[in-house]
Formats: C-alpha cells, structure tokens, sequence
C-alpha cells in the first residue's frame, strides 16, 4: 500500500506568520484578480419601500416685487427648498446651512412666525444679529424646517445680504 494514495491534509505555515500563543496571524496578501463587471444591478429587499415626502407650496417674495412659488418637501429646510427651486437670490446660503453666515436670512408675517416648530437657538439668534434688515419675525432659512402647516406661506427675501462671515 502506497503512501500516495491516501489524502492526508496539508498544513504549510509560511515564514511570514506571527505564531501569538495558540493562534496563528497571517497577513493576508491583496491580489488583483479580473472580476467581470455587471453591466446591471438589480436590488432586491424584502422591506417596504419608502413612502414619498409630502409636499406643500411656499412663496418667495423679493424686494423687486417678484414671486417665486416654490415647491417644498415636508422635512427639508428652507434653504434647501430655495436652491433645489432654482430661486435667484444674490448670495442666499453662501455657508451651505452650517449656520456659520446670515446669507439665508428670512423674514416671517408675525402670525406665521409664531406657527414654526423650532425656536431659534442662541447660535442662529448670533447670527440674525449681524443679518441685513432683521426683524422679530426673522429667521435663518437653514434652521427653519418645513411643516404640513406652512403650505401657501409667503415669505420676504430681504433685500440685502450681511455675509457673517467677513
């Protein structure tokens, strides 16, 4: 009976293993392999889809007289709704909603300005201090989130922009 028929198993450490007590580390060794590219992807999932955003009206009012009807998903800021618009305001959210500026500086009717969920916080009320033609009813458009209740809002663009940030 030959030794070569039988299937033993085989253990090869290589040099380069680190023995740590008991286990064994090897390092293991990238290596390029040619992996077909899928041209495309299908994506399965037992869960629910998502149900789309609910969406209100809102109405930008700049000192020129202009109107600009804006269609605003429920949960975005107003920053957010005024870019994803297309709404042409000269320096509006230069600071990209890191409240680090007043560039999106909004100004409320003071029945509506009472309706917003979130009050300002010590670092927006900072901030509205240094905004160009501030009122009591002003507030950052990146910290004001949209609410079912705000639909067919109209809301003042000032005329000018104070950028905070120098």
């Amino acid at each position: 009976m030959s030794l070569s028929g039988l299937r033993r198993p085989v253990c090869l450490i290589p040099k380069f293993a680190l023995c740590i007590g008991r286990s064994l580390t090897v390092p293991i060794c990238a290596k390029r392999r040619n992996v077909p590219k899928i041209m495309s992807v299908q994506k399965f999932s037992a869960s629910v889809p998502k149900p789309k955003k609910e969406t209100v009206s809102l109405c930008f009012k700049l000192t020129d007289g202009s109107e600009h009807t804006a269609t605003a998903k429920v949960g975005d800021n107003l920053l957010d709704i005024i870019i994803d618009n297309d709404i042409d305001v000269d320096g509006f959210g230069a600071c990209e909603g890191t409240l680090a500026c007043s560039t999106c500086h909004l100004i409320f009717k003071p029945d509506q300005y009472e309706q917003i969920h979130e009050k300002p916080t010590d670092e927006e009320l900072d901030m509205l201090d240094l905004a160009f033609g501030l009122s009591d009813t002003s507030r950052l458009g990146c910290q004001v989130i949209v609410t079912k209740e705000m639909d067919g809002w109209e809301i003042e663009v000032p005329s000018g922009v104070a950028d905070a940030r120098g």
